[in-house]
């Protein structure tokens, strides 16, 4: 995208395209407002176009004079805008004809179409809103639940940039002491406390740290919602299941093996708990060409989930593949789901699962409904303990900055070594430096441009 914004000016269409009540196209740059006068006819054409106000009026086409909307435009002049340009926003009838055709004359009249978060990158270039901020607006976006809606909010407002901000600062503080000591060796003002040193990184910034990287956990269940797989061999109950689950007919169920060749997803939520549920091929050595790739595929979700549903037909004796899937993900969150218990069974359950890896277990019936309550508890107990917390943490970053709190925590960890050691005060000095670029990535104060490029590509268009 660039590193500084462009003199030219963007426009998007920002609100998704369909059948509704109204869509806003956006415009941003110095040729906001020229643009709009040359598409825009008031109500009142007397009266001048004043910064946030709301002005009912016409599109017409300056090409042919025809109408092609009643609308309400809004002026935003800068800085105070979204991206601290000069920002237009046109309310119009939603519908892709309308829509499309106030974007191409807003285009054919001197704006270009914007790129994937251009709008958002702008306010980032522009200093309103650091890389952090910019972040938590996709991730409000996209956000599967209301504690996941609660976190990225916090981050919008800025939280974890003024911990990043409060953290660069300690540690600015403990470098100037070290970096005296380098520079000004025979002087007493300057003898380095070593313990006072060591005392502060471990105590104080890397327990920070260690917090922030622990909290990343709990915001990924939250905001992308818990990869939850429905594994078994065939005809043991995995899309009955998961028609249970979601309380609607999702997957097609027959009772012939192998009905289920890919991956049907849904997703729901779970005592605000969002789940990505995934019924599976089911499992077995035989099986056409389709179908063997569709096991393959169980075995690809398999390592990518979150947690693991392994069911069991209770009604029937423990098979080879039973036994295959329960090793597999013997190192995985999962959870023993017996299905059928609506049929009669000889099983002696807890003999026949002797030597396998253990799991808690769930009898159910996908048929009568009968044990998907506690199912449920279940789901939520193994994801984030005993109950779901009221007051989730405030603070919590996403995977990319979670990874440079992780870089940042090991060069501190380095220079805390290189001091216990003895070792020449400017190795330690370098370690320092280094995890402050770290922290700096998170907040954009040293991210590489293809990073920037690859996280507001991310983005909508309109954003």
């Amino acid at each position: 995208m660039g590193q500084q914004p462009g003199p030219d000016t963007i426009a998007a269409i920002a609100t998704p395209v369909g059948q509704a009540g109204i869509g806003i196209i956006r415009i941003s740059g110095p040729q906001a407002l020229s643009i709009l006068k040359r598409i825009f006819k008031p109500i009142n054409p007397e009266a001048p176009l004043r910064t946030r106000r709301l002005y009912l009026g016409h599109i017409l086409d300056p090409g042919s004079g025809l109408c092609v909307d009643e609308v309400l435009a809004t002026y935003m002049k800068a800085p105070y805008t979204y991206t601290r340009e000069d920002i237009v926003e046109i309310n119009s009838h939603s519908g892709y004809a309308v829509l499309s055709k106030v974007l191409e004359l807003v285009l054919e009249s001197g704006a270009r179409l914007a790129r994937p978060g251009e709008f958002t990158f702008r306010a980032y270039l522009n200093g309103r809103i650091d890389l952090t901020q910019a972040e938590a607006v996709a991730e409000l976006i996209t956000s599967r639940s209301e504690r996941g809606l609660y976190l990225a909010s916090q981050q919008i407002k800025g939280a974890l940039k003024h911990k990043i901000n409060s953290l660069r600062h300690e540690l600015i503080h403990v470098l100037s002491q070290v970096e005296a000591a380098i520079d000004f060796p025979d002087e007493e003002d300057t003898f380095l406390d070593k313990t006072f040193v060591v005392n502060t990184l471990r105590q104080s910034i890397l327990k920070q740290i260690t917090e922030l990287i622990e909290a990343h956990s709990e915001k990924k269940i939250w905001v992308e919602g818990i990869s939850t797989v429905i594994a078994g061999r065939v005809n043991v109950g995995k899309s009955s299941l998961l028609n249970r689950l979601l309380d609607e007919q999702r997957a097609i169920v027959t009772p012939v093996p192998g009905t289920t060749r890919d991956v049907v997803e849904s997703s729901m939520s779970i005592e605000g708990l969002p789940i990505r549920l995934m019924d599976t091929a089911g499992i077995r050595e035989d099986g056409d060409e389709i179908e063997k790739l569709g096991i393959q595929l169980t075995e690809q979700k398999l390592s990518e989930a979150d947690l693991v549903l392994a069911v069991l037909d209770y009604s029937l004796p423990i098979s080879n593949e039973d036994r295959g899937l329960l090793n597999k993900i013997k190192d995985k969150p999962a959870l023993l789901v017996l299905n059928k218990i609506d049929l009669p069974s000889d099983v002696k359950w807890d003999e026949a699962l002797k030597g396998l890896p253990e799991f808690p277990t769930v009898r159910v019936s996908a048929l009568t409904g009968q044990g998907i309550k506690q199912l449920k508890k279940e789901i939520v107990r193994v994801v984030v303990g005993s109950e779901v917390r009221s007051a989730p943490t405030a603070i919590a970053p996403n995977l990319r900055q979670a990874k440079a709190l992780e870089q940042a925590r090991q060069y501190i960890e380095n220079a805390v070594s290189c001091i216990h050691q003895d070792a020449p005060l400017e190795i330690a000095a370098l370690e320092l430096r280094s995890a402050l670029d770290s922290l700096g990535e998170i907040i954009g104060e040293t991210t590489p441009e293809d990073v920037l490029e690859a996280i507001f590509s991310n983005f909508c268009i309109g954003k």
